[in-house]
């Protein structure tokens, strides 16, 4: 079976955890995604941000996206997923935690990502049906 490390997007962008919102969100645009992972100085996974994130948490709470840092928004442990987990696990991860992205790890540097999309070219059809329903059910 595929693991995270052979279906995963490499070299994934991050938002440092002192960058602004409105940096994140040019980042975003550019790379027309919808979420980015935050790194620290050290190198280490501190969260996911989302363009939802940036909308709902700072500018309809009428906070300024260029004085809020992307660190601000970062929210206890993140969920990833391992470079050598299989995709029965990334599954298993994305459905309990009703996620369609997950940030691939080896040690505790982040090597990657891998969406729902990624899994769905891997596996049969059956399994990812049984994801979208799990997620979507949240």
């Amino acid at each position: 079976m595929a693991t995270a490390r052979e279906i995963m997007t490499p070299d994934a962008t991050c938002v440092g955890e002192k960058e602004t919102l409105a940096d994140a969100a040019r980042k975003m645009a550019d790379l027309e995604v919808g979420s980015l992972p935050i790194c620290g100085d050290d190198n280490r996974l501190k969260g996911m941000l989302t363009d939802r994130d940036i909308v709902v948490k700072a500018v309809a709470q009428g906070r300024n996206p260029a004085e809020v840092t992307a660190g601000e928004l970062a929210q206890g442990k993140p969920v990833t997923i391992g470079a050598d987990d299989d995709a029965t696990e990334i599954l298993r991860t994305m459905g309990q935690h009703q996620v369609r992205r997950l940030p691939v790890i080896d040690g505790h540097q982040l090597v990657g990502m891998v969406a729902l999309a990624d899994v769905a070219r891997a596996l049969p059809d059956r399994p990812v049906g049984d994801l979208i329903d799990a997620i979507t059910k949240g």
